[in-house]
């Protein structure tokens, strides 16, 4: 594991890297996660390097402090976060401190592919449209141009953590029909990185809205999602595809919102083709 220090916290990440001269893919994780869903990609590092890290707050990183959150006031998405009650920023600021981390980190590996679940697509999305980091391709997985959370597991979010996790865990939202064990290990993981981050995550989520920057992309692009994923569905991904100049979209079949681990074969074959598209 590694570590880049920036904007006074330091965020960790792995690298895997077994020779392949691609171009470096940054993978960046959803909400209440870790750098852990990524695990079955480390398999394409013979074709390209592949780097996962953890977001502020998230597995071995530190967390955002409140005063030293990184503003850009360009590309804003309009959201009013001011009745949050989370610990530490949500919304517009929290999402602005996770593209921080996104930005250092394919700064300090060379990554000019940003491929995000989530959460993190929303990461992706808000570097891509505000920051200026070159890329070479962009990968939406499981995400949305707006990634509005159902009122009942915000409030679950807010109430009864074990609630939200157990919502979460419905057929058809994180898995479709993955091992028994991936579901108990995406548990653990959640409650490890506990309630307040988790909720200010969703919250993030919820104020994300970049459905009217969606023509201002201007790097190849991959909408890929889950066939049965009901958190993001693949009318999301539809979306995605149909207001980006340059983008494909591909379904994984039988899987849902965290396809990269529940079908981490025919996910990584869409990745692999996507870099090889771009790589040329």
């Amino acid at each position: 594991m590694k570590r880049v220090t920036h904007h006074g916290r330091d965020t960790a990440y792995r690298v895997s890297d077994r020779g392949g001269d691609g171009p470096t893919v940054c993978l960046v994780h959803g909400s209440g996660g870790s750098k852990d869903v990524w695990k079955a990609q480390a398999r394409l590092s013979d074709r390209f390097p592949v780097v996962a890290l953890d977001l502020s707050g998230h597995g071995d990183s530190d967390d955002i402090d409140g005063g030293d959150v990184a503003g850009d006031d360009s590309g804003g998405d309009g959201s009013d976060d001011s009745d949050d009650s989370t610990d530490g920023p949500a919304g517009t600021d929290a999402l602005d401190a996770y593209a921080d981390d996104v930005v250092a980190v394919a700064e300090a590996t060379g990554a000019t592919v940003l491929c995000g679940n989530s959460l993190g697509g929303a990461a992706a999305l808000r570097v891509a449209l505000a920051r200026d980091l070159a890329l070479d391709g962009l990968v939406l997985a499981g995400t949305g141009a707006k990634l509005a959370v159902a009122e009942p597991l915000r409030d679950a979010l807010a109430t009864d953590f074990d609630r939200a996790i157990d919502l979460l865990h419905e057929p058809d939202r994180l898995f479709h029909d993955a091992p028994p064990e991936y579901v108990e290990l995406s548990r653990a993981g959640m409650r490890e990185c506990g309630r307040a981050v988790t909720e200010r995550d969703f919250r993030t989520c919820h104020a994300f809205d970049v459905r009217d920057r969606l023509g201002e992309i201007a790097v190849p692009s991959l909408a890929v999602v889950g066939e049965h994923d009901a958190l993001t569905p693949v009318a999301y991904h539809d979306y995605l595809a149909d207001r980006i100049d340059d983008c494909e979209r591909a379904v994984i079949e039988d899987a849902a919102h965290l396809a990269m681990l529940e079908r981490p074969t025919a996910f990584n074959a869409a990745l692999a083709a996507f870099c090889s598209r771009i790589s040329g």
